[in-house]
């Protein structure tokens, strides 16, 4: 990939009055990679996305594309393109004159326009649906015109501000798999800001873990998940518990504690809630201090000796398992 079309933010800081939204974030996306912004709601992620993408005024820091500040340009000159998350489509305008809409703007003519729309379309599997207005597609065709509407301007990075929420789950995951594999064929940067900790796993080379204005932790999608750093990152991303012992704070994934009897384990737990999902079978367990670690087991080992509510279990674990966290 091309070094030099790098994405750097460079102390990046947003304001509102009294408020700080972004609290001078450094953070290196490089060319052609998948990153996701992941956090909760108000951590500041979607305003980083705004500030790139030039819809949000930056209050300090740079924001630095191929080498040049980008920070104080209108939004069409960034080489940035942004996806909304509602899409924004005009409801009087066919979806071809739609995806076209940034190229008339510029004064290119009718034929060129139309028919590098019909491109687009094309790679969003949507132009046979070219002459149709949105209100006769579904959200995931909606979705669709509007990724090719980003796309026509042949950005550099592609900003993608929570695309998949709108849509029913099982749409969802289908088209995560086609984001990811667009963004393959394309080749250009993603950098797409979600809540949802499964689509940024499913979709990131890098996930940006985000908490109250700052960035908790990035990485490699695994090992962010295999390797939280904070409590925060580890409980934010799921599938982790976070266990205090004598030495200090742990995360250890839920899939790699073990079930003994109740006098052999390092912990001694007594079951509260248990949960079918499926492959396996979650156990929600209260352990000393009233800590409370869930227990994931594989189906077929549950059901040949299955434990109820109210039981007391032995837990144990592999210390290479154990993660030490920090503050």
């Amino acid at each position: 990939m091309r070094s030099d079309l790098d994405l750097e933010l460079v102390a990046l800081t947003k304001r509102y009055g009294q408020s700080l939204a972004v609290d001078g974030i450094h953070h290196l996306f490089h060319a052609g990679s998948y990153a996701c912004l992941l956090g909760p709601s108000g951590c500041g992620k979607s305003s980083t996305l705004r500030m790139i993408a030039g819809h949000e005024d930056v209050s300090d820091g740079a924001i630095v594309l191929g080498g040049h500040d980008i920070a104080h340009l209108p939004p069409a000159k960034r080489g940035t393109a942004m996806m909304f998350q509602n899409y924004a489509l005009f409801p009087h305008l066919s979806v071809t004159d739609n995806v076209a809409f940034s190229l008339k703007m510029k004064g290119i003519d009718r034929d060129t326009r139309r028919r590098q729309a019909g491109e687009m379309l094309e790679l969003v599997h949507m132009q046979h649906l070219a002459d149709r207005l949105p209100a006769q597609l579904s959200g995931g065709q909606q979705q669709r015109v509007a990724l090719a509407r980003a796309l026509i301007t042949r950005p550099q990075v592609l900003l993608l501000d929570e695309p998949l929420s709108a849509l029913d789950p099982f749409l969802r995951i289908r088209m995560r798999a086609e984001l990811k594999k667009l963004q393959r064929e394309l080749g250009i940067t993603f950098i797409h800001v979600t809540h949802g900790q499964d689509e940024a796993l499913a979709l990131a080379d890098e996930i940006v873990v985000m908490n109250n204005a700052r960035i908790e932790q990035a990485g490699p999608a695994r090992e962010v998940f295999n390797a939280p750093r904070t409590e925060f990152v580890a409980r934010f991303m799921g599938g982790h518990n976070v266990i205090a012992l004598p030495q200090g704070h742990f995360a250890i994934r839920a899939d790699r504690i073990a079930l003994t009897g109740s006098d052999k384990g390092r912990l001694e737990g007594r079951v509260t809630g248990i949960e079918y999902q499926g492959a396996s079978v979650a156990l929600t367990l209260l352990a000393a201090g009233d800590q409370e670690i869930t227990a994931l087991l594989p189906e077929e080992q549950y059901f040949v000796q299955p434990i109820q509510p109210g039981d007391s279990v032995g837990l144990s674990w592999d210390d290479a398992n154990l993660h030490a966290l920090g503050a």
